[in-house]
C-alpha cells in the first residue's frame, strides 16, 4: 500500500491566519489517522512579498497549536530541501524537459533577453479529478489559456512549483480550501505532462463570518490570526478542538475532546461541503471548559503575565481566590485584566443610572446605617460579613432582592457582578467603605 504522506506549504509571505492553521490542522489529523506522513514545505518564490520573520512565527505558532511534523525545513529528511527557493535548479531541469518536449515555450518581454517560460496548454482537452470531498469535477482546456511557468527573475510560479515538489515529496493526498479547486487543472496538466500519479485531491469549504459571508480580513469583529489568540491567552488545545468542528462533522457527540481522540474520529468521509460559520461564542465556550478543567495554580500562572503587563501586581493567594471567582466568566486568560479592573479598580465614577436606582430604592439614611456597620466590624471574614447584612436588613427593613441589590450598588458601585459575599470579601473593607463613601458624596 502507498504512503499516505500530506503537507502544509504556506508562504512566509504574513502570519498564519485561522484558515490556514485549519488546513494545516486536517493535513496533520489526516496523516495521523492513518500512519502517515506530515510534512511542511515552504513556499517562498514570491520574493516582493516575502517577510522576514513570517516563516519562523508561522512555525513556533503551528507548534503552539499542538502540530508537530516528521519532515520539514527545520528537521531535513529524505526529500529535501523544504524551502522553495533552495530548490531552483530542480524547477530548471524540469523546465528544460518540457521545453526539450515543445510542451512549454519561451516568451520575451519586450527587446531585453529577459523571458518567462509558458505551459502550452492541450487544445481540447477535458481535466477531470475526482474530489475526496466534492465528488467528480471537470475542466475545460479551452477556458484556460497558455500560462506562465517560468517568471523573469528565474523563480517558478505557484502551480507549477507545487507540482514537482508534491511528486517529488511523495505527497499522496492534497487538502486544501476550496479556493484551489480552480487551481487544479493547471496542475494536473503538469502532472500529465510528465507522465507522473496525480494525488488525490480533497477541496475543504470556505469560512464564513456571522452574516454568512466569506471570511474576510476586513472582519474586524473576528480574531482571524493565531498570533491574536496566543496573546489574548486562548489555550491552544481548545482552538485545535473549535477548528475540529470547523467544516468537518466528526462523528460524536461530545464537543470537547482531547487530541487522541479527534485523531480516532478523523474520517476523510466527514467533511462538510457547505460553508462552515466562524462561531466566536462557540470558541469563546470551548475555551471557558478548558480553562475549568485546568488547576487554580495553572492559571494563576498564566494570568500573572498579563496582570503585570498592565502594572497590576497581585500576591499569588488573592489572585488565586479572584481566579476561583470569576472562572466560570473568562473566556480566555486576558479577560482577567478586564474582569480586575471592572470590579477591583477604586477610580471608578458612578454610573448615572445606579444613582438613579439607589435614589428609588431607598434614602440615603440606609447607607449611613451600612457604614456605620462596616466602620464597627472588626473581623473581615465572610462569615462575619453574613452576619452584618443579617443586622443590615433587621436595621432597614430591606429584604430580598431590595436589600442585595441596595449591598451590591453601595458597596461595590456595580448592578452586576460575581457571587456577592466572597467578592466582598476580596475587595475588602477599606474598598467598600470608599465605594459607600461615593455615593454619600452625591449628598442626595
Amino acid at each position: 500500500m502507498k504512503e499516505i504522506r500530506l503537507r502544509y506549504a504556506p508562504s512566509p509571505t504574513g502570519f498564519l491566519h485561522i484558515g490556514n492553521a485549519r488546513t494545516a490542522l486536517f493535513n496533520y489529523l489526516f496523516a495521523r489517522r492513518y500512519k502517515g506522513k506530515f510534512i511542511i514545505r515552504i513556499e517562498d518564490t514570491d520574493l516582493k512579498r516575502n517577510i522576514k520573520e513570517s516563516e519562523l512565527s508561522q512555525l513556533e505558532q503551528l507548534r503552539w497549536l499542538g502540530l508537530f511534523w516528521d519532515e520539514g525545513p527545520d528537521l531535513k529528511g529524505p526529500f529535501g530541501p523544504y524551502k522553495q527557493s533552495e530548490r531552483i535548479s530542480i524547477y530548471q531541469k524540469y523546465t528544460q524537459i518540457l521545453l526539450d518536449k515543445k510542451l512549454a515555450y519561451k516568451e520575451y518581454q519586450g527587446d531585453n533577453d529577459k523571458c518567462v517560460v509558458r505551459f502550452k496548454v492541450p487544445l481540447n482537452t477535458l481535466y477531470e479529478f475526482n474530489d475526496m470531498i466534492r465528488g467528480k469535477l471537470s475542466f475545460e482546456s479551452d477556458q484556460i489559456e497558455d500560462w506562465i511557468i517560468i517568471k523573469e527573475n528565474g523563480f517558478p510560479t505557484y502551480n507549477y512549483a507545487v507540482v514537482i515538489d508534491d511528486y517529488l515529496m511523495k505527497i499522496s493526498h492534497v487538502l486544501r480550501g476550496e479556493e484551489h479547486i480552480t487551481n487544479t487543472p493547471k496542475q494536473i496538466m503538469i502532472y500529465k505532462a510528465f507522465g507522473w500519479d496525480i494525488p488525490i485531491f480533497g477541496h475543504m469549504s470556505l469560512i464564513l463570518n456571522k452574516n454568512k459571508k466569506k471570511l474576510s480580513k476586513r472582519d474586524v469583529d473576528i480574531v482571524q490570526f493565531i498570533k491574536k489568540y496566543i496573546d489574548l491567552g486562548f489555550l491552544p488545545k481548545a482552538l485545535f478542538n473549535f477548528l475540529f468542528f470547523l467544516g468537518f462533522a466528526p462523528k460524536t457527540n461530545k464537543t470537547i475532546l482531547s487530541i487522541e481522540e479527534m485523531i480516532s474520529l478523523f474520517d476523510k468521509t466527514r467533511f462538510v461541503k457547505a460553508p462552515a460559520v466562524f462561531d466566536d461564542q462557540k470558541l469563546s465556550f470551548i475555551n471557558n471548559q478548558y480553562l475549568k478543567q485546568m488547576s487554580v495554580t495553572e492559571i494563576v500562572g498564566k494570568s500573572k503575565f498579563f496582570l503585570e503587563e498592565k502594572k497590576i501586581f497581585l500576591e499569588d493567594k488573592y489572585l488565586q481566590n479572584i481566579i476561583i471567582l470569576f472562572r466560570d466568566r473568562m473566556n480566555y486568560i486576558q479577560e482577567i485584566v478586564n474582569l480586575y479592573l471592572e470590579f477591583f479598580e477604586q477610580n471608578q465614577q458612578i454610573d448615572n443610572k445606579i444613582i438613579h436606582i439607589i435614589k428609588e430604592i431607598e434614602d440615603f439614611s440606609v447607607i449611613k446605617i451600612l457604614k456605620d456597620l462596616f466602620l464597627k466590624l472588626e473581623i473581615f471574614q465572610s462569615s462575619f460579613i453574613e452576619q452584618l447584612i443579617q443586622k443590615f436588613s433587621e436595621l432597614t427593613n430591606l429584604k430580598g432582592k431590595k436589600l442585595f441589590l441596595t449591598l451590591r450598588i453601595a458597596c461595590t458601585g456595580k448592578l452586576h457582578g460575581p457571587h456577592l459575599l466572597t467578592y466582598l470579601e476580596l475587595l475588602g473593607k477599606k474598598n467598600i467603605l470608599n465605594n459607600i463613601q461615593k455615593l454619600l458624596n452625591l449628598n442626595y
